[in-house]
């Protein structure tokens, strides 16, 4: 049996990615069978074989069941923008049906374990007056958030996981990824949000430097709410 999460950030750029592959990595440490997922992405370089995302490519080869491009993201917009500004541009307004007809081809791929990786923060707006985390609400997903490890972390990190209980989900684990590596009191931060956000901590990433790779990185997944 399927079990999904949806995996979100602070904000954009904190690690999303190098996470989501580091969960695909420890779930198929643990014998199970794990796809990721990536519904929307803009950003997106044209090949030879149409519009291609570099976080996309990276969770189709983390996960063990192996789908083609179009079923890890169905929605790719070119421009590095905000989606919805994307959908506005293109012409091609981002299709919640589409984006449950893709989860559902995930759900049924045979993989225990499926990982869906938003876009920027929770809070992403996709048209229409709609949210991704209305979507997200509306599959009752348990949420993994990663904490982007810098000055303002605090506010960023309690405000989304109130948002998320305020959707009537749950939040099943959070993951610290220091972003900054001069970030003070680092320590007495993660130890601050351990107590107060409510979840299991899933594990830390340290400082990788300006280009992480998505390898895997030691996060207990036997700890998920």
């Amino acid at each position: 049996m399927s079990h999904t999460y949806f995996l979100t950030g602070t904000d954009t750029d904190v690690g999303k990615t190098l996470v989501a592959c580091s969960l695909l990595h420890a779930w198929q440490a643990t014998g199970l069978a794990a796809v990721g997922y990536k519904p929307i992405a803009a950003g997106c370089e044209q090949s030879a074989q149409g519009l291609r995302n570099r976080d996309a490519l990276q969770l189709q080869a983390a996960g063990s069941v192996q789908m083609p491009y179009e079923a890890i993201n169905p929605i790719a917009y070119a421009p590095p923008i905000a989606p919805h500004i994307a959908a506005e541009q293109s012409g091609i307004p981002i299709d919640t049906a589409l984006l449950d007809a893709g989860l559902a081809r995930l759900q049924a791929s045979g993989a225990e374990r499926v990982l869906v990786e938003g876009a920027g923060g929770w809070h992403l707006p996709i048209g229409g007056g709609r949210l991704l985390s209305h979507w997200v609400a509306d599959h009752g997903l348990p949420v993994i958030l990663v904490v982007g490890a810098r000055l303002g972390c605090l506010n960023h990190a309690l405000l989304t996981a109130e948002a998320i209980r305020a959707a009537g989900l749950t939040l099943a684990g959070w993951v610290c990824n220091r972003i900054d590596p001069d970030m003070p009191f680092y320590e007495h931060n993660r130890d601050t949000l351990a107590a107060l956000l409510g979840a299991p901590l899933l594990g830390e990433i340290p400082w990788l430097g300006t280009q992480p790779q998505a390898a895997p990185h030691g996060l207990d997944v036997r700890l998920l709410q």
